[in-house]
């Protein structure tokens, strides 16, 4: 994963100690002062997402104390690796795109950040600037031209 994964999840897992937990111990001690728990609908609620907290607490301490940080500033080369940030054409359309790839646990396709282990991803590493790639997609394969790649 990257430095910037790791401190989204770190980030992450301080707000849920430190304000989530919290306020669903405060929403359950207050719906167990209205009374009968087995017909409370709030007690309920505030329980599931105490659960859930919980849950993902456990999971982001897991990540984060397991986590492999590698920078991408130190890496160089034309080839696409994790960590690249690789600029795209789309064969077909002619629309350009961009992204990082990342570690699964820090990709967010709306920011451009690509896992690891899509199928776009995984048909770009290795490959360098100029060459094509297909990869399948529901409407059909699509190919793009690598365009860029650099890391920082």
């Amino acid at each position: 994963m990257t430095r910037n994964g790791l401190v989204r999840l770190e980030d992450e897992l301080r707000r849920l100690k430190g304000e989530d937990r919290p306020a669903v111990i405060r929403a359950i001690a207050e719906a167990r002062e209205h009374g009968d728990l087995s017909e409370n609908a709030e007690y309920h609620a505030a329980r599931d997402r105490q659960s859930f907290i919980e849950g993902r607490v456990l999971e982001l301490e897991e990540l984060i104390s397991t986590a492999e940080v590698i920078d991408p500033s130190q890496l160089s080369g034309d080839q696409v690796k994790f960590g690249a940030h690789v600029q795209l054409v789309d064969e077909e359309t002619d629309k350009e795109s961009a992204y990082q790839i990342v570690g699964v646990h820090e990709a967010d396709i709306k920011q451009g950040l690509l896992s690891i282990s899509s199928p776009l991803a995984k048909s770009l590493i290795g490959k360098s600037v100029g060459d094509s790639v297909s990869v399948p997609a529901p409407g059909g394969d699509r190919t793009y031209e690598i365009l860029t790649v650099a890391y920082r």
